[in-house]
């Protein structure tokens, strides 16, 4: 099916040249803090995931032959033998972003969608990983269906997965209809199971609607193997409704009106969308994947930004 021409306004539809342009602000991002700080990711496979280069190995004995650059001068003198360090070389760490194009997010009540925010955090991940020299690639998930690019090391590669982003985005409208319970995230966990294997950097980035018990199984099972990072992204709304005022609710033909405020009207539904945020944040807390939460009423890079900070001091 073509994509419907929209306007890339950046708020409601994602621009690509927008999307390209967050480059220079991604630098000095990481998902892996180098030394001395810590890593969000220290829990399964920190030491891999340091910079590029040697990791260390192990303290072993000296057999001749063994640079004696490696010599560890501690450990010699401490057990009067000859010790050295020894190194391997860093395997490599392919990033694959699972991005969330789905009707849910085409929701917004201040700043942008959450498509929009959505995207955002897809291109500034893309630019972080391409500039820690890592492959990068996605699986884009939208109304038309998955679309899954290889992760690849280059710029044309994040272009290509800007592009596949502002696509799922574009065909998104206010007449489609949002299934909430659909079991698409769930299937796209599947498949990235399968096609990851070990070894990959998983970034989630999604309202995570319709999740349940088994997308906590599945991403519990994804981590065994890969590292993974959930970026929830949700509206304010579902924190603080206006005090007064009338909020349309869409749905393909159908359109409600609502009075929330009227307390009948605003209490149920903002103890709904508050309890239902608080429910997906638990849920991802328990599947032990380090989660970010994202609002789309502030700059999303600004917010990602202080988010990595608060999970590095709290890995320290």
């Amino acid at each position: 099916m073509p994509t419907a021409r929209r306007t890339p306004d950046g708020f409601v539809y994602a621009s690509l040249a927008e999307l390209m342009a967050l480059e220079p602000r991604a630098r000095g991002l990481s998902f892996v803090a180098r030394q001395p700080l810590s890593s969000i990711l220290s829990g399964n496979h920190a030491s891999r995931l340091r910079g590029r280069g040697l990791s260390f190995d192990e303290l072993r004995h000296y057999v001749p032959g063994d640079d004696l650059r490696h010599l560890d001068w501690r450990a010699s003198l401490r057990y009067g033998k000859p010790f050295v360090r020894t190194f391997s070389e860093e395997r490599d760490r392919p990033t694959l972003l699972l991005v969330d194009q789905r009707m849910s997010m085409f929701f917004g009540s201040q700043r942008y969608f959450k498509s929009v925010t959505a995207a955002q955090l897809a291109a500034v991940c893309a630019w972080m990983a391409l500039q820690a020299g890592d492959r990068v690639g996605a699986m884009v998930l939208g109304e038309a269906g998955v679309e899954h690019l290889r992760p690849l090391r280059s710029r044309a590669r994040v272009q290509a997965l800007c592009a596949a982003v502002v696509r799922a985005n574009h065909r998104l409208s206010a007449h489609g209809e949002a299934l909430a319970d659909d079991g698409r995230l769930d299937a796209l966990l599947r498949t990235c199971i399968g096609a990851a294997g070990h070894d990959h950097l998983v970034c989630v980035i999604s309202d995570f609607a319709g999740v349940g018990e088994q997308t906590l199984a599945l991403l519990r099972q994804l981590r065994q193997h890969n590292d993974v990072i959930a970026l929830q992204v949700y509206d304010p709304i579902a924190l603080q409704l206006p005090d007064k005022g009338r909020l349309t609710v869409t749905q393909g033909a159908v359109q409600v009106a609502m009075d929330i405020g009227r307390s009948q009207v605003r209490r149920p539904l903002g103890d709904y969308l508050a309890g239902r945020l608080s429910e997906v944040a638990e849920l991802l807390r328990r599947s032990q994947v380090p989660l970010l939460m994202i609002s789309t009423g502030d700059d999303s890079l600004e917010q990602l930004r202080k988010e990595l900070g608060r999970l590095a001091e709290r890995a320290r």
